[in-house]
C-alpha cells in the first residue's frame, strides 16, 4: 500500500492546488499540510530545510522531498499515475510546452493579476491583465474543437493550467471572451475526484 504523500501547501496557492488536484484526480494517497504564509512559516528554518527557496508547494514521499509544482506533477505521474503522461515523443514535447506556459505566461499573467487583488502584490495591474488576455487568446484558439490540450486524454498539461485560469476573474481577468477555455475548465470540473481551490471574493469575483 502506498504511504501518504505529504503536500505542504497554502489553500490560496494555485501552484499548490494543481498538485492537490492531480493527486485527487489520480487517486494518489496524500495528506495536506497547511503552511502559514501570512506569518512567514515558509521562511523559517524548518520549512527552508524542505525547500531553500521558501515556496510552496513541497511534497514529501517517504524520504524523498521535492519542490516546484510542475516538477511534482511529473514525479507523481511517473511514479503513481503514468496514464496522465504522454504516449509518444511528440506529445511529451507538447506537455512540456504547456508546463512552460504555466510557469511563464500564466504565472506572469492571470496568476500575477490575482496576486495583486488577493495578496496586494506590487505589480502593474494593467500589464498583468494584458498578459493574461494574450495567453487566454492563444489557449482558446488551441482548444478549438478539442476537449484536452494534448492528444485525446487528460494529461498533467491540463491540470497545470487549470487553477490560475479558473480563478482568473479574482484578478480582474474575464473569461467571457474565451468559450473554449471555459469549456476546458468545465471538463476538468466534471471529473470524478475534482477538488476546487478555495475561492476569494476579489476582482470580478467580488
Amino acid at each position: 500500500m502506498q504511504n501518504s504523500v505529504l503536500l505542504y501547501r497554502h489553500p490560496l496557492s494555485g501552484h499548490s492546488h494543481r498538485v492537490q488536484l492531480f493527486a485527487s484526480l489520480a487517486g494518489i494517497n496524500h495528506t495536506l499540510v497547511d503552511v502559514d504564509l501570512v506569518n512567514a512559516e515558509h521562511k523559517q528554518d524548518a520549512f527552508l530545510a524542505l525547500n531553500p527557496l521558501g515556496q510552496v508547494p513541497v511534497i514529501k514521499d517517504g524520504d524523498f522531498v521535492l519542490a516546484d509544482s510542475n516538477a511534482i506533477l511529473l514525479y507523481l505521474a511517473r511514479r503513481y499515475a503514468p496514464d496522465y503522461l504522454a504516449d509518444n515523443a511528440l506529445e511529451e514535447a507538447q506537455i512540456q510546452r504547456y508546463l512552460s506556459i504555466a510557469a511563464n505566461e500564466i504565472a506572469n499573467g492571470p496568476a500575477a493579476a490575482r496576486l495583486i487583488t488577493v495578496f496586494g502584490a506590487p505589480f502593474d495591474a494593467e500589464a498583468t491583465i494584458a498578459k493574461a488576455n494574450a495567453i487566454l487568446s492563444v489557449l482558446n484558439d488551441e482548444l478549438e474543437g478539442k476537449t484536452w490540450l494534448v492528444g485525446n486524454k487528460l494529461t498533467i498539461a491540463d491540470i497545470a493550467i487549470y487553477s490560475y485560469l479558473a480563478h482568473a476573474p479574482e484578478g480582474n481577468v474575464s473569461l467571457e471572451p474565451y468559450p473554449n477555455v471555459r469549456a476546458h475548465l468545465a471538463s476538468i470540473e466534471s471529473l470524478p475526484g475534482f477538488v476546487a481551490m478555495q475561492a476569494t471574493a476579489a476582482g470580478l469575483a467580488a
